[in-house]
């Protein structure tokens, strides 16, 4: 797989001053905030600013010099990987496409069983259906309107009872003939996840993680290892996803990963080690001892 070619720091600098002007026009940041933690724009209270060329060039100076890496797929990539997510997920199979695990308090949809919430049911996973879905719509898919509201179903056994049902089986049939849109949503998050796990990781170790982001990106199939892995555990950045305060996420199989040695070996090898101890980390009762062997056996498909 090849990556596409890479936006520079001015494109991505401009963006989020373009946000940070846009915010700053109402209110003032303020020490703690969303976008001082994100950016790490200011290391102390941030003063009123009010004039633009001043907000720019602070902005160019402190904001983290970070590449998004745009991937384009072609066709055939994009549905050479989208199958190879789809039987990491649920075997390839049409079935596996819409399924609610034991245990779980969510529907799992699609190649990358994207996580959509019951209302009022919120866990510490982040969800991605309703991303996808408009994604789809975009795409010229048949999401009908329901696929882009809140999640029909209360609990499991809601799901389980309209299974065979026309509602599922019409989303099975929308989803098993989008394989390729899906895989290019799975490329997208992965676009947007490097400055994200920069921005939340310690300054000393950004060198590295970006470093270790983009040896294995050059591996042949390194782009399909990293949207794999963002797209089954996430990007690592959110501080919901935590287990005694550990995450499980991309950001922290990058921090594991040593700066050295083969690339993909040693990313799958630190993947194993970040979702061993999740499953030691986590609550007795979601018994997630029972997903490590299915877990292990997905990353060794990262260097096959």
């Amino acid at each position: 797989m090849r990556a596409g070619k890479r936006d520079g720091f001015f494109s991505y600098r401009m963006k989020v001053i373009t946000n940070a002007l846009a915010g700053l026009r109402r209110q003032p940041l303020k020490e703690g905030s969303a976008c001082q933690s994100r950016f790490n724009v200011f290391a102390k209270p941030a003063p009123v600013l009010t004039s633009r060329p001043l907000l720019a060039f602070l902005l160019s100076v402190f904001i983290l010099p970070v590449q998004a890496t745009e991937i384009r797929l072609t066709d055939s990539q994009a549905i050479e990987i989208g199958k190879r997510i789809w039987k990491n997920e649920c075997a390839g199979t049409i079935s596996g496409l819409t399924s609610w695990n034991k245990g779980e308090e969510f529907p799992s949809l699609g190649i990358a069983h994207f996580i959509w919430y019951p209302p009022g049911n919120r866990g510490p996973f982040e969800e991605s259906w309703p991303g996808l879905a408009k994604f789809l719509k975009t795409r010229g898919a048949p999401v009908q309107d329901w696929m882009l509201g809140p999640c029909p179903w209360k609990n499991r056994a809601a799901f389980m009872a309209d299974l065979d049902g026309p509602r599922l089986f019409s989303l099975r049939k929308m989803l098993a003939a989008t394989v390729a849109d899906q895989a290019r949503y799975a490329a997208m998050r992965l676009e947007s996840a490097l400055p994200k796990i920069l921005a939340a990781a310690p300054a000393a170790q950004r060198p590295r993680i970006e470093a270790n982001f983009r040896r294995v990106a050059a591996e042949p199939l390194g782009f399909y290892a990293l949207m794999d892995y963002v797209n089954f555990k996430g990007e690592g950045v959110n501080p919901a996803e935590r287990y005694n305060g550990q995450g499980w996420g991309l950001l922290q199989v990058l921090e594991t990963m040593p700066a050295s040695g083969n690339a993909l070996p040693e990313f799958t090898k630190a993947a194993d080690t970040v979702l061993t101890r999740r499953v030691k980390n986590s609550p007795p009762a979601r018994n997630e001892a029972k997903w490590l062997p299915g877990w292990r056996n997905r990353l060794a498909t990262y260097t096959r």
